[in-house]
């Protein structure tokens, strides 16, 4: 479980820039809930981190810039009952987040014009369709 986090080819997270938090969790688990820490959160500080290169890290600070608290970005488990459960979905979780964040730009949509068919098409259908109706139509 513990050791690097891998969020794609070659960037991987080192566990020394992870940072953990546990505490008790609400929901199911009978009369354990009250004692175990199972909820997990997970920070990750996105501004500091030497795991991603400058041009990464640009993209991953304005993609997440409204989920940092001070270029930290935090991510919560407790769906689970037992802390390791969580602890797994918290890093799949961040990892996630972070191949989103760094993933580059969608490519621009290269604007063209309806053809000459498809127009023609579009207007006879629209002919139709008023006929149809002007059919209906009752004679006063």
């Amino acid at each position: 479980m513990p050791g690097p986090l891998y969020v794609r080819g070659s960037v991987v997270i080192p566990e020394a820039e992870l940072t953990w938090r546990f505490s008790r969790s609400s929901g199911p688990g009978g009369q354990g809930v009250n004692t175990t820490d199972s909820r997990v959160e997970l920070g990750f500080d996105v501004a500091a981190t030497t795991a991603l290169t400058p041009a990464l890290k640009a993209r991953a600070l304005d993609r997440l810039a409204p989920r940092l608290v001070g270029g930290v970005i935090t991510v919560t488990a407790s769906e689970h009952r037992s802390q390791l459960r969580n602890r797994e979905a918290a890093r799949a979780r961040l990892a996630h987040l972070l191949r989103e964040a760094i993933a580059p730009p969608p490519k621009k949509r290269r604007e063209t014009r309806p053809s000459k068919g498809s127009i023609e098409r579009r207007l006879a259908a629209k002919k139709q369709r008023s006929d149809l109706k002007r059919l209906r139509r009752t004679l006063d």
